[in-house]
């Protein structure tokens, strides 16, 4: 099996230890050990799965898939940058890869579970409606959601696009009769552009609060506070991968 070498800048740039000419700079005054010999050229080759690279006194290694939940708060926007509002990308200030990106998106007032990953295989396999990932959400509703709104639900719902919604599961929790007000539990199996405010729009009601709690088998940490974030667990992963069987799943196993 051929051995792979990486440049030690373009590593370190990946492990997020800076940019290109940080990284370079520090490599020139010295303070990149590899094997615990000094370094100062950014073009030596190293084997990322085997070398110890010490950067400004911390080990790196080399991780090729990172996985964050975040519990994504309200007034963010699900994108990588944005010149007038926050991203969910700097909620994260200790991510390890610059290349990381949310898999999907929740619209800038819905709060809950947010995937980032820089694992574009497993993004692909989650969003893709081939899947039938499930998506669950809490929500408050303006209107008493009513047995024939969970039936239409089950059934599918026209909301303007070429295809109704696939069938969604739809649960009362309870109801507030004196604010004509229902807290409800949502399950879809699509990420139509924002498929359940349009969803309840089509049954004459309007969402007033949504927080999606799980995508898959991954359910949004209860320890997380708005805008607070972790890695993922190795069996968190593992269970991601191999529910929408991922071809790398051994490797991440």
């Amino acid at each position: 099996m051929a051995v792979i070498m990486m440049r030690l800048d373009k590593f370190l740039v990946e492990m997020g230890a800076g940019s290109r000419s940080e990284v370079k700079k520090q490599i020139s005054k010295g303070l990149v050990l590899v094997n615990g010999i000094v370094v100062r050229k950014p073009e030596m080759k190293i084997q990322e799965q085997e070398d110890v690279v010490m950067f400004s006194g911390k080990e790196y290694r080399y991780e090729a898939f990172v996985y964050y939940m975040l519990h994504k708060p309200a007034g963010v926007i699900s994108a990588t940058e944005d010149r007038k509002d926050k991203t969910v990308l700097d909620l994260i200030p200790d991510k390890k890869r610059p290349d990381i990106f949310p898999v999907g998106r929740l619209d800038k007032d819905t709060e809950g579970l947010l995937l980032l990953t820089n694992d574009g295989q497993l993004a692909h396999r989650l969003l893709s409606p081939k899947k039938h990932v499930d998506k669950t959400y809490e929500a408050r509703i303006s209107g008493i959601v009513t047995e024939e709104d969970i039936r239409e639900f089950r059934t599918g719902l026209d909301i303007g696009d070429e295809k109704p919604t696939l069938p969604a599961n739809l649960e009362i929790l309870y109801t507030d009769p004196t604010k004509t007000e229902s807290y409800v539990s949502i399950v879809i199996r699509e990420g139509r552009f924002h498929q359940i405010k349009r969803m309840f729009e089509a049954v004459g009601k309007e969402v007033l609060y949504l927080k999606r709690i799980r995508m898959g088998s991954l359910v949004l940490d209860t320890k997380l506070l708005k805008g607070e974030s972790r890695e993922l667990t190795p069996e968190e992963v593992k269970m991601l991968i191999n529910e929408t069987g991922g071809e790398h799943a051994k490797e991440n196993a």
